[in-house]
């Protein structure tokens, strides 16, 4: 095979397509953008009528915790409209998310292999999946035991009133924190597809990941033992399922590569 050869980019597709020039590229990289923009705008036109219920929803475990009639305030006095928009304006983006990285695999999926595209867009559609299964993780199994552990700690006669700005904030961070956390398989199988590690020489540094798994969740939850623990078993499970699903990626990589190749 030479370097002219027309099957050499796409491992045995013929390309009947000239090379795109810079300023083709950067175009196309500018409609992508839009269309991402516009994603998210039409998820926020239709999620921000129900803004103030999507919050209710998700103050949910928390009002449920406290005290009966106490109730949550707004200390500042935008936080009333604030506060549900930026929420609104956050899901929007979580809900464009599948648009998005399909407009980020528009782009560079003409610049990948054959064999390569067979494997990327199941590990596209596996992120948005597992993370937001990380986030519902987050809402359904890790709130409601955070915070029955904080309103249960308190010292007699303070009474809990959390501010809607401080709460909101507190949450986005969980749900970011857990929905990166659940893509740990796909970092795993990438790093082995790519050449820079192998799974056994990951496997052989099991201990240090689940040391560094507790050192991260320290860090992304609060101060209390039961969310860092809810983050770092997590964590140390999905790693061990990238190695896995590395091995197994890694023995059919060779196989695929020639059969393009042979295409």
């Amino acid at each position: 095979m030479t370097a002219t050869d027309p099957h050499e980019k796409t491992g045995g597709e013929a390309s009947t397509q000239p090379e795109m020039p810079l300023v083709a590229h950067l175009l196309e990289l500018r409609n992508r953008l839009l269309k991402m923009v516009l994603a998210v705008a039409v998820c926020f036109a239709a999620i921000y009528p129900f803004a103030n219920e999507l919050y209710l929803w998700l103050s949910e475990p928390l009002r449920a915790l406290l005290p009966e009639g106490q109730m949550m305030i707004a200390t500042d006095i935008a936080s009333p409209f604030f506060a549900p928009l930026k929420l609104a304006l956050v899901v929007s983006v979580f809900a464009a998310i599948p648009v998005i990285l399909y407009q980020v695999w528009s782009f560079i999926a003409p610049g990948l292999y054959k064999h390569e595209k067979r494997l990327a867009f199941p590990l596209l559609a596996t992120s948005v999946v597992l993370f937001y299964v990380g986030a519902a993780f987050a809402y359904f199994v890790v709130f409601p035991l955070v915070f029955g552990f904080f309103t249960s700690i308190g010292p007699e006669g303070v009474v809990e009133l959390p501010d809607i700005s401080s709460y909101l904030d507190f949450i986005l961070k969980l749900f970011f924190a857990f929905g990166v956390a659940f893509e740990i398989p796909i970092a795993t199988i990438l790093l082995i597809l790519s050449g820079a590690t192998t799974a056994s020489a990951l496997a052989a540094k099991r201990p240090y990941v689940i040391v560094g798994c507790f050192f991260i969740g320290m860090l992304l939850t609060p101060p209390d033992i039961i969310s860092q623990t809810l983050l770092a078993v997590p964590m140390w499970i999905l790693f061990e399922l990238g190695i896995l699903f590395g091995r197994l990626a890694q023995r059919r990589a060779p196989v695929e590569a020639d059969a393009a190749a042979s295409e």
